[in-house]
């Protein structure tokens, strides 16, 4: 608003307010475009270059290749994709440093007026969809000219580096846990071997073990049928495959005809690609799609069976259908595995995975406030709300 105080120390711009040592200019006059070290090569021919040096795209590396064209550090921002559209929540740029390559779907950033790292992390969340062209029906283009003309805020040197590694020690913060959350993950697994492949009993247990089918470890929810137009609509896509959890108190999707109320406590296991593991069990009496099975588990390791890898790839076997493979009810409720006849040594299992599952849950709880953290001082440190020098 124009009538809006400036704060002493402020100035007002075509970007909004911003500190008065900071200068607003385009990426033309700022940035090198390095896109002649571009190296496009087709997948059929990366297959035969196999070796060390990372082949990057737009958003991540594609293939390890045995040459390398660019050496140092740059900022990686897509040329084309539809990427552009999921800036809140994917960043838009990529940092890489040493040697490496990069095929012709991105550009390549290079700062000597002013640091690379600024440009990665000015544009890391930026929404720039005004600048993008159409291709197609989804396909969005940031091609060079609309690039050289993107308006970026620079503060003076000094501050840009200050900003750039407080930033970045909060990500390497966040990839720090990722990696404690990714070692106790193996660990889960490689428990869940232990006791349901290669039939180790608990300390303090010895006794036989037996085979038993889905179905006698549970009872199918037939749940009631809907015509739709319900809140409270659990969607495969709404599992977070990694954590088995949803969130659904910003979806405002309503149920479609043919989904089922399921009561809580309800095991949802997709049946379309099923490899993937979108398995939830419900924290309260939902609307779920007809694409998940539906189960009442009468033991708790029931869920900690059917997280495992083994049942996933049985159900990738035991699928039909290219890209949406899909499998019955049936086939789940089918699936055979050793147990301890002893319920105890069951419950006893299912309470150390159930540990070994609140520890996961405590640390991603803390990444999630560390990735939390990182939003708002980037929202405070690139706008110059907040001063680091």
């Amino acid at each position: 608003m124009s009538g809006e105080q400036i704060k002493p120390g402020y100035k007002r711009t075509e970007v909004g307010v911003i500190p008065e040592d900071w200068t607003v200019a385009t990426i033309g006059d700022s940035f090198d475009i390095c896109n002649q070290l571009r190296l496009p090569i087709s997948q059929a021919v990366r297959e035969k270059m196999s070796g060390i040096y990372p082949y990057y795209g737009p958003t991540n590396i594609q293939d390890w290749i045995n040459e390398y064209r660019v050496e140092g550090e740059y900022a990686l921002i897509g040329e084309d994709g539809d990427h552009f559209l999921k800036w809140r929540t994917q960043p838009m740029t990529l940092l890489v440093r040493g040697k490496f390559n990069v095929n012709n779907h991105a550009h390549l950033i290079h700062g000597t007026k002013n640091l690379t790292e600024w440009f990665y992390w000015f544009f890391a969340n930026r929404d720039i969809t005004p600048s993008l062209f159409r291709q197609g029906a989804s396909r969005y283009k940031l091609n060079k000219a609309a690039l050289l003309k993107l308006i970026c805020v620079l503060p003076p040197i000094t501050e840009q580096r200050a900003i750039a590694d407080a930033l970045s020690d909060v990500e390497k913060l966040l990839e720090n846990i990722d990696q404690l959350i990714a070692k106790r993950r193996d660990l889960k697994q490689a428990a869940m071997q232990r006791f349901f492949t290669q039939k180790v009993s608990l300390p303090g247990f010895s006794g036989t073990w037996q085979s038993v089918r889905i179905c006698d470890l549970c009872s199918y929810v037939t749940g009631d049928v809907t015509s739709g137009g319900d809140l409270g609509y659990l969607e495969i896509g709404d599992i977070n495959v990694e954590s088995k959890t949803y969130d659904l108190s910003m979806k405002e999707k309503l149920s479609v005809s043919g989904s089922v109320k399921v009561p809580k406590g309800t095991l949802l296991i997709s049946t379309v690609r099923p490899t993937r593991g979108a398995i939830a069990i419900t924290k309260t009496s939902l609307h779920v799609s007809s694409a998940f099975c539906r189960l009442r588990p009468a033991t708790d390791i029931l869920y900690h069976l059917v997280c495992g890898q083994e049942f996933l790839d049985y159900l990738g076997d035991n699928s039909i259908g290219g890209t949406y493979p899909t499998c019955r009810d049936e086939t789940i409720l089918d699936y055979e595995v050793t147990l301890p006849a002893d319920t105890e040594e069951q419950t006893a299992i299912a309470t150390v995975l159930s540990d070994m599952d609140a520890e996961l849950a405590t640390l991603e709880a803390r990444r999630d406030k560390t990735r939390a953290l990182k939003q708002g001082m980037m929202q405070e440190l690139l706008t110059g709300r907040i001063r680091l020098v």
